[in-house]
């Protein structure tokens, strides 16, 4: 019989809130009369440097004409995007502050199944509040929307709201562990939410600070998994598939002798690539296996 005390949410609240802060956005679409019309958002973000830079999900701020960010003791600044990544749904933003309370990262590779942890943010835009929950699994996958994916997720049990977008996923010694990114809402789904681990994330958040943006090899192709592979439901012309003599309905099964079974694992293995790196494909065509070298390309912007 366990008698361990709950942890001490208080002082975990406390320390990682002064770093948490809530963004509100302004984007500008057009009604049928190509009128201009005003629609508000609201997310969450964490000051990620004492020298202003806040990071938030791309879907955040997306297509924003303005952007603020209101820190914990109620100051109000505007944010100029830094870079935006929407094939990970990480944005970094920036306010002109200084000596502010940046956030502790840790590493989501440590965490364990059943773990506590808190996610706080700027839940339905009521001002920034904790969750609790416990770790689900790691190493997730989600598809978010027609080809696209997130990968290397935490799911976690804690209640995720509108508004909550882009706020820490935080561990019980106050350390962000991920950026709270997708919540599952299906009827009879309850209590199931997605944070981009630290893992994942760190490497797209030190890249977009530093240049602006994150480049990913490529190979060029649409597909999906079957059976015994992925299926290449469609080459991109002049891409490095194309090039090497890759065609619709062929089936990937092997990427530099490695064995591919889903579309992450090929996704996986050629983003873990670099740029202009050779690849050995090894695809099934009707029943022949054959053999072909790619060059992978820089994966386009949109």
């Amino acid at each position: 019989e366990s008698d361990s005390p709950l942890p001490d949410f208080i002082t975990i609240v406390s320390q990682i809130k002064p770093s948490v802060v809530a963004i509100n956005t302004k984007v500008i679409t057009f009604d049928i009369f190509n009128r201009p019309v005003t629609k508000e958002g609201a997310g969450s973000g964490w000051i990620i440097t004492e020298d202003g830079y806040v990071v938030t999900n791309n879907h955040v701020i997306d297509g924003a004409e303005n952007i603020t960010v209101t820190l914990n003791d109620g100051q109000t600044f505007p944010a100029g995007v830094v870079g935006t990544d929407p094939f990970s749904d990480i944005a970094v933003v920036k306010i002109n502050a200084a000596n502010l309370t940046k956030a502790e990262v840790g590493e989501s590779s440590q965490l364990q199944i059943g773990e506590w942890v808190l996610a706080v943010g700027n839940s339905l835009n009521l001002g920034v509040t904790p969750s609790e929950g416990i770790i689900r699994s790691s190493g997730v996958s989600v598809p978010i929307s027609a080809g696209q994916t997130l990968y290397g997720l935490i799911s976690t049990s804690t209640p995720i709201n509108p508004g909550n977008s882009g706020g820490p996923l935080v561990n019980m010694r106050g350390e962000v562990v991920g950026i709270t990114t997708v919540k599952i809402a299906m009827v009879g789904v309850e209590g199931m939410g997605w944070a981009i681990g630290t893992e994942t994330a760190i490497p797209v958040i030190e890249s977009l600070i530093q240049t602006g943006q994150v480049t990913r090899s490529w190979l060029g192709i649409l597909l999906f998994a079957v059976d015994e592979g992925v299926f290449i439901a469609e080459v991109v012309p002049a891409g490095p598939a194309d090039d090497a003599g890759l065609k619709a309905e062929d089936i990937i099964i092997a990427l530099d002798d490695e064995k591919i079974s889903t579309a992450e694992d090929l996704t996986q293995a050629i983003i873990s690539r670099e740029i202009g790196q050779s690849v050995k494909i090894t695809f099934l065509r009707g029943d022949t296996e054959e053999t072909t070298y790619a060059t992978l390309g820089e994966r386009p912007s949109s």
